[in-house]
């Protein structure tokens, strides 16, 4: 073995031994597997062994005939295979309330449209989320055109995030990615190495801009490219790079600057001028906006990243419920959702590539509906998955 190349032996990411190139090899050259990586990264086209993995799911779920889903995201996976896959999953179902929620983009399913949107809460300055959901009706024309413009504006907006964390690696921004080294431990060498392939990543951004999907312009570009170097450079490597990647990217999102975003009750009050319901997710990871008093429909209580509080969150609700009332007996009731949080694209990746735990979660799936701790509470709040489905679709088709 070549010592000048410093090459060593490491299980690869498909499981085979390789000779992996240590950090301080990288070639500042864009190469024709460069290249190749990072289309295959961007790609959107899926082969027939992605179809496969999209249409057939793990398991099926004979027992569950409720299905609701108001908060999952299809990514670049067609509707019309996630379709299939629901089937597959959810032979014995009865009733359903499906609707996608991409990132700033409305998609529609069936009689219903969803979109889950980035926006800006002054009053506790921190960016939050709504999910909007919509009868397809209220879409239709020019209705939705201020909506449709904002939404617009959040996903340009959002996407230039990209662009600043690679910014940070390639400029370099020295004082995040020091922040960032002392966090993760990286050392020299690793900082180096990650700094090479990024720049290599914001060359090929730039050379082929005119030919890359819009949805693939997002932080997750970064950690996918990176995913792909498991073969080449073992695990440990590229493990370490993106414990290194994550730390920066979170130091670039806590700089972003909010005050693009529109604003809560901006997005909110468009949403009902077109007859569309709002529900806030995981709202654990946004505490003040359980005690701000916006129309909202409902509160998702539970979710794969959410979980701790889910019984709490549903006396919150019930709480919120009996002092609204008590001021204005007519008033709707604020509702429960819980929200499978489901990646599409996760799903279409090959295993040794996927996010073990984003890779698990599967559209109307959310176990903690059956939980029996759980379902306490949910009956001293009077509610229960099939009862959600049909008010919730009364409110979107009212």
């Amino acid at each position: 073995m070549d010592a000048k190349k410093n090459m060593q032996l490491v299980r690869g990411g498909r499981g085979d031994v390789r000779a992996c190139e240590s950090p301080e090899e990288v070639s500042p050259e864009i190469s024709e597997q460069d290249q190749e990586i990072f289309f295959r990264v961007i790609a959107e086209d899926l082969t027939p062994e992605q179809v496969e993995r999209v249409v057939n799911p793990p398991r099926s779920y004979p027992r569950e005939h409720s299905v609701l889903a108001t908060h999952w995201h299809p990514e670049f996976v067609p509707l019309e295979l996630i379709a299939r896959r629901i089937e597959a999953a959810f032979p014995q179902r009865e009733e359903e309330l499906i609707i996608p929620t991409q990132h700033n983009v409305l998609l529609h399913w069936g009689p219903y449209a969803g979109v889950e949107v980035d926006c800006y809460s002054r009053g506790f300055n921190q960016k939050v989320q709504l999910l909007l959901h919509f009868h397809e009706s209220r879409l239709r024309g020019e209705n939705a055109g201020v909506l449709r413009s904002m939404l617009a504006h959040t996903f340009q907006y959002r996407s230039s995030q990209l662009f600043d964390f690679l910014a940070t690696l390639t400029r370099p921004h020295a004082e995040r990615l020091d922040e960032a080294a002392r966090e993760t431990g990286a050392d020299a060498a690793l900082v180096e190495f990650v700094r090479a392939y990024a720049l290599k990543i914001e060359k090929l951004l730039e050379q082929h801009h005119d030919r890359i999907p819009p949805d693939a312009i997002k932080n997750k570009l970064v950690r996918n490219f990176f995913d792909t170097l498991r073969p080449r450079y073992g695990d440990g490597i590229i493990n370490k790079a993106q414990a290194f990647l994550k730390a920066v990217k979170q130091l670039v999102k806590e700089g972003f600057s909010l005050g693009y975003f529109y604003r809560t009750t901006e997005i909110i009050e468009e949403t009902r001028a077109l007859g569309g319901c709002v529900v806030v997710p995981h709202p654990e990871q946004f505490w003040p906006i359980l005690l701000a008093d916006y129309d909202v429909d409902g509160f998702e209580v539970w979710n794969p990243q959410s979980q701790r509080y889910t019984e709490f969150l549903i006396g919150v609700v019930n709480r919120k419920n009996a002092a609204q009332s008590a001021l204005r007996p007519s008033a709707r009731r604020f509702l429960v959702f819980m929200g499978d949080d489901t990646h599409m694209g996760e799903k279409v990746k090959e295993p040794e590539y996927q996010d073990g735990l984003k890779a698990e979660r599967e559209v109307g799936l959310q176990p903690a509906w059956d939980d029996l701790s759980i379902g306490k509470q949910l009956i001293l709040a009077g509610m229960d998955k099939a009862g959600i489905i049909r008010e919730y679709k009364n409110r979107l088709d009212g």
